[in-house]
């Protein structure tokens, strides 16, 4: 296959899929991950892909919303251990806020059972995953409940979040980055994270590497404002570091 062949077919899995990966493209095309690389910069430039980081998203498509089905089947092992290495922050007869998102959503599935906690979510998924736990007092946000985060926005939930003062808040975002922030398509969402951001004393990011270096359409916070950093491998050291120099602490699970 031609490079032009190629470059086009990876633009309709781009627009197929909404985002395409360096290693996936490299296996299905049988080529480097440099070849790769050489096409989505050529793609970049023609302004018919935009890169991001460990792969590339169609260009125009920054505020690209994926259903959360299709993020919860996405880097699925270096979610669980997130999750898992998040089990270490929880406190202990404390207060938490988990916000809505599939990462976030393993890590309630993950609370063990002897675990005694206050939490708080606007995410019907985590909701579910906690209502029947004996230890948790369960305190479920209400407001209008967008479909493809099955997470309560708007006033009511806003006017929830600014009577909380949690321990501790499991945030979760779209998109990560020392220079972007922190970033979500939408700006009802990016609105409520704000407000769990404030309700909260120590704020725990909870992002798998694929999303650094994403930007998207509404702005909720900066690293600086986040206490700790768990993500996965993925993550360069370089990275972290520069992550790090926001005075943000990074694991890398």
């Amino acid at each position: 296959m031609y490079a032009p062949e190629r470059q086009q077919a990876i633009l309709r899995l781009a627009r197929e899929s909404g985002r395409v990966d360096v290693p996936s493209l490299a296996e299905e095309f049988q080529v480097t991950a440099e070849t790769v690389r050489r096409d989505l910069k050529t793609l970049d430039r023609a302004g018919l892909l935009r890169r991001v980081h460990g792969g590339a998203i169609p260009a125009g498509r920054l505020d690209f919303e994926p259903d959360l089905a299709e993020r919860d089947a996405v880097a699925i092992d270096e979610k669980e251990r997130i999750a898992a290495a998040a089990l270490g922050e929880l406190p202990t007869d404390g207060s938490v806020i988990i916000d809505a998102g599939s990462t976030a959503a393993r890590l309630a599935a993950a609370i063990p059972l002897d675990a005694h906690l206050t939490v708080v979510t606007h995410a019907l998924p985590v909701a579910a995953r906690l209502a029947d736990h004996p230890g948790i007092a369960l305190h479920l946000v209400g407001g209008r409940v967008r479909h493809r985060t099955r997470a309560a926005v708007d006033a009511w939930a806003l006017n929830a979040y600014s009577e909380i003062n949690a321990d501790v808040v499991f945030l979760a975002t779209n998109g990560f980055s020392p220079k972007g922030g922190l970033t979500t398509p939408d700006l009802a969402e990016a609105a409520v994270k704000r407000a769990m951001i404030s309700a909260a004393r120590r704020v725990v990011l909870l992002a798998d590497s694929a999303k650094f270096g994403q930007e998207h359409f509404a702005r909720f916070g900066d690293l600086a404002q986040v206490d700790l950093l768990i993500t996965d491998t993925g993550l360069g050291s370089d990275d972290a570091l520069a992550i790090e120099g926001q005075g943000t602490e990074v694991v890398r699970a």
